[in-house]
């Protein structure tokens, strides 16, 4: 009797804890296709800050959202950060379950060491992300890496004037979702376009052991498979025998609705679960509970070095390439440089930072005029996370020739583009 007494006290807890809230039998397939019908948001779902009705999303048949919760950048970061923090919660309050999704910029190098490291330390900074929220609950699915743009030196025309090629993206990609794989005990989905996994990715038998997350729009799910051409199929880690790809999720259209579905704005990305409830329900049957060590740090020391200087005349930007390091040897994983003048009246010129690789900065400076600066070069972080810290700097300026200016051609106004042709607006 005291045996049963137990039990019952353990299950009325761990009901109470929303351990097993659910159960696959709730897990109601109402997407195209008799899916699992789910959701992606990010900041873009909240226009002036507006917030999600996670009751109606869930009451107009979704039953899983994924939340961008981590960015490279440190702008998007703190978006996704602070929409994280209230996404998660409210979703999850609405009886929906949720993931993460990190979008990944690759490193500028050639260097399977560096490249390496940089991948290490992003997955790092997602590790600290997901502690930070607490960890796993049993309402929430795994992370995923958003890999999608391989351009590693973006043009001052909005163009690319670098791509990495196809054995380093894979080299990258394996090393992040190993690292989170082994930190967290799940594996993590790989998000990507059909083509982009074509192009960009080798056929890696090591990339197919985890799961894959695949956007492709202009196919309903209700009578077709993603990964289909007009002719063939798209050729990667994922592909079958049968041209089939293995895919666990399907990003089907980004021209979702999105008043339907409780979301602010005109539209939203939309997606469906390959398997039925009881294989989305096995995505969910891991915790990972953070321990102190791996939470976030605060103000952690830094080192800075100057990797490369340049510069030339008043035409040319002065280029400052610098390396900003933690403790242990590795990349700082989030703040930016400036250059500041030892004179405080002098200009500062107009300053841009590009960050090549996670800790490695490349500053360009224009605008300065003809003779010689003192000053420092300043690492900053706004998250907190790593200390500030500057390295002084000196260089001088010649005058350059007097550039002959270039008329602006007339441009004329295109006529605007409806991004969702083709798609599904559902």
């Amino acid at each position: 009797m005291k045996k049963l007494i137990l039990v019952i006290a353990i299950s009325l807890s761990l009901v109470a804890n929303n351990a097993v809230a659910f159960s696959p039998r709730q897990i109601v397939a109402q997407g195209p296709g008799d899916h699992i019908h789910g959701m992606d948001i990010s900041y873009w779902q909240h226009p002036s800050g507006g917030l999600i009705d996670f009751k109606k999303m869930y009451a107009a048949g979704v039953r899983f959202v994924m939340i961008k919760g981590a960015d490279a950048h440190d702008v998007a970061d703190a978006q996704a950060l602070k929409y994280l923090k209230i996404d998660r919660p409210a979703a999850q309050a609405a009886r929906l379950y949720t993931g993460f999704y990190y979008y990944a910029y690759l490193p500028d190098s050639t260097d399977p060491a560096f490249i390496i490291k940089d991948a290490q330390a992003q997955a790092q900074k997602v590790i600290w992300r997901l502690a930070s929220i607490g960890g796993y609950n049993f309402k929430d699915l795994p992370l995923s890496l958003d890999l999608e743009n391989n351009c590693v030196r973006p043009s001052s025309n909005g163009g690319c004037s670098r791509y990495m090629n196809r054995n380093n993206v894979t080299l990258w990609a394996k090393t992040w979702l190993a690292m989170v794989s082994a930190k967290t005990n799940r594996r993590p989905f790989l998000y990507s376009y059909a083509n982009f996994l074509e192009q960009t990715l080798t056929r890696d038998t090591e990339l197919r052991q985890y799961p894959l997350w695949i956007a492709h729009y202009s196919l309903n799910p209700a009578d077709s498979q993603p990964n289909q051409k007009n002719v063939g199929c798209y050729a990667h880690a994922w592909t079958n025998a049968n041209c089939t790809a293995n895919w666990q999720m399907w990003q089907y259209t980004s021209c979702g609705i999105a008043s339907k579905y409780g979301v602010p704005g005109n539209r939203v990305d939309l997606n469906v679960f390959a398997g039925t409830s009881s294989q989305f329900y096995r995505l969910l049957s891991r915790r990972w509970v953070p321990e102190e060590t791996d939470m976030l740090p605060e103000d952690e020391a830094t080192t800075m070095n100057i990797i490369d200087q340049t510069s030339s005349d008043t035409n040319a930007p002065l280029k400052v390439t610098v390396d900003v390091m933690r403790p242990d040897g590795t990349p700082v994983v989030a703040g930016t440089v400036n250059w500041q003048s030892a004179d405080s009246t002098q200009p500062l010129g107009v300053q841009t930072v590009t960050r090549s690789a996670t800790g490695r900065f490349v500053l360009n400076v224009k605008g300065l005029a003809a003779g010689s600066y003192v000053g420092v070069v300043n690492f900053v972080d706004i998250s907190g996370t790593h200390a500030a810290n500057q390295l002084p700097i000196t260089f001088t300026i010649v005058q350059g020739a007097t550039p002959t200016p270039t008329p602006t051609p007339t441009k004329t106004p295109k006529p605007p583009v409806d991004t969702c042709a083709g798609q599904i607006r559902i």
